[in-house]
């Protein structure tokens, strides 16, 4: 009988023998097991061992550098069985016996405990560590978060892995994806405890929501060390906001990224693309943005031009230019070895391409053909880089597209494990580099296109990256199929990839790989106009099968046009929940168990999501329907397309004929919309639609940022953030205006006021004391329409 190895046992904390306190850390150690508490903030702890008693060097591309740390008050006590560090929203317990964790509120209910807790092994064969935490389920328990995972919202009883793939036609519950963000968020007890958990290990990880065991919630990694953050809300879009603020949210971006995106592999040559241009402009389709795929490029060499099929790229962008169109420019990782290619020169004069254990050149097929990588994770590297940049800006290029950059290589599928890495100093095979090689591309990318398109801001498109990727780029989805489950896989991804710190996301509209019919593409559309990122992608490549909005008839092409232009006028509203997401870490959209995260009946549903503050958005995601079953939250709502009333709590049965999918706006709320425009800067802004919609409650609170879209000036204070309130009763309706900060000089004197579902005979108008009667002009289609000065602070209707 053979005996049992020590490198397969399964290593345990022993009794804490001794502890200290320095400032905001608190440090327990047994005989071999050191645990490092971490305070950040009241309800944000790290927890941090070291198994042999020797904590690695505290590196982490995850963490926002400008976190700040900020603690009310803390309190520690030595008890006979445990210790216990109190601050004003965590009571933590540490027993003495087994350094065993009890997370609590101030009521001493358990938020979340130790089943095993920490716990490792050697992993002999490749180095290092395996680390475990498993926690305890609570009963009722729902998780939620973990970035691009194509299944459920709730993940109880999945099994998650994170070392990024490129999945070409990846399928429902397909894992592994591109994506690695190890942070999940736990539900608990009616709803009343909602946590996260933010597992910091770029290494491969694993997330176990109570599949092996019921009871069980366990993660653990192949290599590196434990270390997670837990983060209390108990609501669960506080915990998301805190987790933006400790990882990073997205930088406001240019207000046209925010448009329509037009996308193919590929279009080329030249006059392909000013052909598609053109017809967006002939049909009045609005659109902002252009892309040009590898075909661009000579031979796929990056930063290159095609001589044949782009002889004069700056004359080209000049002319998109000034039709309104921005061009985005893809750029892989994989840079062809070519002895005539300056790139590749460069990189090979200066060391910077990765190696292999031996120290032979990192060498793989991509579309190049033989290529050598550039080492993201080496700073010198990253700055290099970012210089190449500046032809492409000089030529007109607007934003930049990093694909392939999980890294992605033709048949092995990704860097063997032992290519080596600089890791901003802290040297490391590639089993720790891999999750965010892509987010270290990306972050490149960023300070290069930062750097010459100053002053305007820089657009950076990513398919891979780790935790904190936000702070440098938007992702979409990868490479999916037109199908109508995968239209039902980009609700999902979009929805998770928000609550995940990822707010700047979506999909490749109609199927990047495959033909959809116009049914599917009009209803992809539908939903796409309420994701941050709205961009059309496709495979053309494969097939001649094109995929514009005038593609599949003047039947669907009207419908998405209607759809189109309702995002341009809804770019106000998207634009301030981007700032409240910028400056607070609020995500854009938000899973309906967000919204009412008390109400069981939210818990699992899955197809409704909140768009910003105040509007609900439930797409129609099968074939054929014209009508469909919608869950309200409690409150009282109205349908965008009618003014309905809707009174939340409950399932509705609402038609959706093609030419509309059932969107929702709570009471009380004010919905800034622009006019109607084919691009974003194409009209002078010379007035602001306020919609606002009825309520019987009292002070109903919106809020609308504004700025000039794409400089830096509101850094400086040019900016406005208004607040508004409703409030209203049986005879009238009070409507009024802060400006709480800001002095950005807007375009438009004025305002045109539209009320919504208004209950009682309206006859007559009080703005800031001054009464004007209402005339037949006022009324229309159940509404009330005025003007009004944009300073004004009242308006009274009775």
């Amino acid at each position: 009988m053979q005996a049992q190895s020590k490198y397969s046992i399964k290593y345990f904390p022993g009794k804490v023998e001794s502890y200290k306190k320095e400032g905001n850390f608190f440090y327990f150690f047994s005989q071999e097991t050191h645990l490092e508490i971490k305070l950040n903030t009241d309800s944000i702890f790290r927890f941090r061992y070291a198994p042999e008693g020797f904590f690695q060097k505290d590196f982490s591309y995850g963490i926002n550098p400008e976190f700040k740390i900020k603690l009310i008050s803390v309190d520690f006590r030595d008890l006979p069985e445990f210790y216990e560090i109190e601050t004003t929203m965590v009571i933590c317990q540490i027993r003495k016996d087994n350094m065993a964790i009890k997370l609590m509120d101030k009521n001493h209910e358990i938020i979340l405990e130790d089943e095993l807790g920490f716990h490792w092994q050697h992993y002999l064969v490749k180095g290092g560590k395996i680390n475990y935490c498993s926690k305890k389920i609570q009963s009722d328990e729902s998780y939620y978060g973990m970035g691009d995972k194509p299944t459920e919202l709730n993940l109880r009883g999945k099994y998650l892995e994170n070392y990024g793939q490129d999945v070409y036609g990846f399928q429902k519950d397909q894992d592994p994806l591109y994506k690695n963000i190890p942070f999940y968020m736990g539900l608990h007890s009616n709803g009343k405890h909602g946590y996260g958990i933010f597992f910091d290990n770029s290494f491969r990880t694993i997330f176990d929501f109570g599949k092996e065991q019921n009871d069980v919630c366990s993660y653990w990694s192949r290599g590196g060390e434990m270390n997670y953050y837990f983060i209390y809300g108990p609501k669960l879009i506080n915990v998301v906001e805190q987790y933006g603020m400790l990882t990073g949210t997205h930088e406001l971006p240019p207000l046209w990224a925010l448009g329509y995106h037009q996308c193919k592999w590929s279009y080329y040559p030249e006059s392909k693309v000013r052909e598609i241009t053109d017809e967006f402009r002939k049909r009045k389709i609005p659109c902002d943005v252009i892309y040009l795929d590898i075909d661009y490029m000579e031979g796929f060499r990056c930063f290159t031009w095609s001589k044949e099929y782009f002889p004069e790229p700056k004359k080209l962008l000049s002319d998109l230019s000034e039709k309104g169109f921005k061009t985005v420019v893809i750029i892989d990782p994989g840079i062809k070895i070519d002895k005539d290619y300056d790139i590749w020169k460069q990189g090979i004069a200066k060391d910077y391409f990765c190696k292999r254990a031996d120290g032979t050149l990192m060498e793989g097929d991509v579309w190049p053909g033989k290529c050598h990588f550039p080492d993201f994770t080496n700073p010198e590297v990253r700055e290099w880089w970012s210089n190449l940049f500046e032809g492409l800006i000089d030529n007109g290029v607007k934003g930049v597209w990093n694909d392939m950059n999980e890294p992605a290589v033709f048949e092995i599928g990704t860097f063997p494990e032992d290519v080596r890495h600089d890791y901003d100093g802290n040297p490391c095979s590639h089993r720790k580099a891999h999750n965010v090689y892509g987010m270290q591309m990306a972050r490149a990318t960023y300070e290069g296109l930062k750097k010459f398109l100053m002053p305007s801001r820089p657009f950076v498109i990513t398919r891979s990256g780790y935790s904190g990727l936000q702070r440098f780029s938007s992702v979409w989805t990868g490479d999916n199929t037109a199908t109508w489950e995968q239209l039902w896989i980009a609700n999902v991804q979009c929805q998770r990839l928000a609550v995940s710190g990822v707010s700047f996301a979506g999909s490749d509209v109609g199927g990047f790989i495959g033909e959809p019919d116009g049914e599917l593409y009009t209803r992809w559309m539908q939903l796409a106009t309420f994701h941050t990122f709205f961009r059309t992608h496709s495979a053309g490549n494969e097939t001649q099968f094109n995929q514009e909005p005038w593609s599949f008839g003047s039947k669907y092409e009207f419908i998405v046009k209607k759809f189109l232009h309702l995002r341009y006028q809804l770019l106000p509203y998207m634009y301030t929940a981007f700032w409240q997401h910028t400056t607070y870490g609020t995500p854009v959209i938000r899973p309906i168990a967000y919204l009412d995260q008390t109400d069981p009946d939210t818990r699992n549903r899955i197809d409704e999501f909140g768009f910003g503050d105040h509007m609900l958005i439930c797409p129609v995601l099968k074939p054929g329907a014209n009508e469909r079953t919608v869950y309200l939250p409690k409150g009282v709502w109205y349908h965008l397309w009618n003014d309905h009333e809707y009174k939340g709590g409950k399932e509705y049965k609402v038609t959706c004929p093609i030419d509309r999918i059932p969107v929702f706006v709570k009471a009380g709320s004010v919905i800034p919309y622009y006019p109607k425009m084919q691009y974003v800067g194409e009209l002078e802004i010379t007035e602001l639609t306020l919609n606002i919609y009825y309520t019987k409650e009292n002070n109903v609170l919106s809020v609308m940022y504004e700025d000039a879209g794409d400089n830096y000036g509101y850094r400086a204070g040019l900016f406005n953030h208004h607040r508004f309130y409703v409030s209203g009763n049986a005879k009238n309706l009070i409507f009024s205006q802060i400006l709480e900060e800001g002095n950005y000089q807007t375009t438009y004197k004025n305002y045109k006021l539209v009320f919504h579902g208004i209950p009682f005979d309206c006859q007559e108008v009080v703005i800031d004391g001054k009464i004007t009667k209402l005339t037949e002009r006022n009324f229309a289609v159940g509404t009330i329409k005025i003007k009004a000065d944009k300073t004004f602070q009242r308006v009274i209707l009775r």
